[in-house]
This record gives C-alpha cells, sequence and structure tokens, in this order.
C-alpha cells in the first residue's frame, strides 16, 4: 500500500470513530489531506471501499495484537488483562475512546452489505480468540466460567463494548474500568475463592 493510501485510512479512520459512517465525506478527506477528490478516487472509487479497507487494516491488527498476546503471554488471565488494560488506556485518550468496528456495528442496519460483512469478521475474529483464552484459562485453573465458552466470550465483548458505551455517555474513561473490571473478578478463580473465605470468615473488603 502507497503512502497516500495509507494516510486516507488512518485519516477516514479517525473521522469515523469521532462520527461515524456518515461523519465525513471525500470532500472532508480532500481538505484535510491537501489533495483533490480524484486522487482519493484513484485509491478508493467508492466511500465503501475505504471504509471495508479500513476495517480490514483493523482487523489485521487485531490479528497481529493476539498472535502477540499468544507468544509472549501462556497464561490466559495475563492476556485478559492485557486485553482490557489496552481498551483503558484508549479510553483515557479521547481520540480514539472507541472501537472502529464498535461504532459501526451500531450504525449498521443502514449501511452498504459490504461494510456489514467486514465488521461481523471483526468481531468473529475477536469473540473466536476470547472463546479459546476463556477454555484455556478454565484448563489452567485460573478462571471459572458460569456459561459454557463461547457464550462466555459472547458476555464478555458485550461488557467490554457496551462499558465503552458507558464511558462515552457519561464522558467517564473511568466508568469503563469500573464496568469491566467488576465483570472480570466474577470470572477469576481466585477472586471466587477469596470472597467465598471472606464469606466463610464474616468479613469482606474494608472489615478489620
Amino acid at each position: 500500500m502507497n503512502k497516500t493510501a495509507d494516510r486516507l485510512i488512518q485519516e477516514a479512520r479517525q473521522l469515523i470513530i469521532r462520527g461515524g459512517y456518515n461523519g465525513f465525506s471525500y470532500a472532508d478527506l480532500a481538505e484535510r489531506l491537501g489533495i483533490r477528490k480524484a486522487s482519493i478516487h484513484h485509491h478508493f472509487p467508492s466511500k465503501v471501499d475505504l471504509v471495508v479497507a479500513v476495517i480490514e487494516q483493523e482487523r489485521a491488527g487485531l490479528r497481529a495484537q493476539i498472535e502477540a498476546l499468544e507468544n509472549n503471554m501462556p497464561g490466559a488471565v495475563d492476556q485478559l488483562i492485557a486485553y482490557l488494560d489496552y481498551w483503558k488506556g484508549c479510553m483515557l485518550d479521547q481520540p480514539a475512546a472507541f472501537c472502529l468496528a464498535g461504532v459501526l456495528a451500531v450504525e449498521l442496519p443502514g449501511l452498504p452489505p459490504q461494510i456489514g460483512i467486514a465488521v461481523r469478521g471483526f468481531f468473529t475474529d475477536l469473540h473466536d480468540w476470547l472463546e479459546r483464552l476463556l477454555t484455556r484459562g478454565v484448563a489452567q485453573g485460573t478462571l471459572q466460567l458460569e456459561n459454557p465458552p463461547d457464550v462466555a466470550a459472547a458476555f464478555f465483548q458485550s461488557t467490554v463494548y457496551g462499558a465503552m458505551l458507558v464511558g462515552r455517555a457519561y464522558n467517564d474513561p473511568g466508568k469503563f474500568a469500573i464496568v469491566v473490571d467488576a465483570f472480570f473478578r466474577r470470572m477469576r478463580k481466585d477472586a471466587r475463592h477469596q470472597r467465598a473465605a471472606d464469606a466463610i470468615a464474616g468479613t469482606g473488603p474494608g472489615d478489620e
């Protein structure tokens, strides 16, 4: 991919995160990058082509992140913490405080079918990784699931993206961390054992 095409993808990504699919036009991109609209059409004949390219680059980035985590962190809990920490950092960086695929997923009923296919591909990649990871966590004895791994993975996705919406709605990144940390504690086996021990002892957080 040449530099102009890459610049178009990066700029379109930021505009989609801020305003969604309908939040920008080729005229906006041409003005922001100081190029002619004809140059944009040369690389991406239609807006659909450009947005699909943006999603596919995001999907490739997700796959690379997953590969890096799986190669460097054998523990399922460590990988999940790293994933949540990534989004905690993004929530503090307001221009990047939401997942691009999440923004487009909200708009899917009114978007072209090609975009829907690309967005679903992104979420399928994420779900499949989470399912593998949760299964591994159970095998490693660090996670305890209330549902089968495929359902638990869907719950995990829903919690993360729902927490993003809450953080954005209140303009408070801290709410994202509160929600995902509370959900994750329910899955961690060591945390469950500690709560059980506290209940037996009649103590809890903050008790003397």
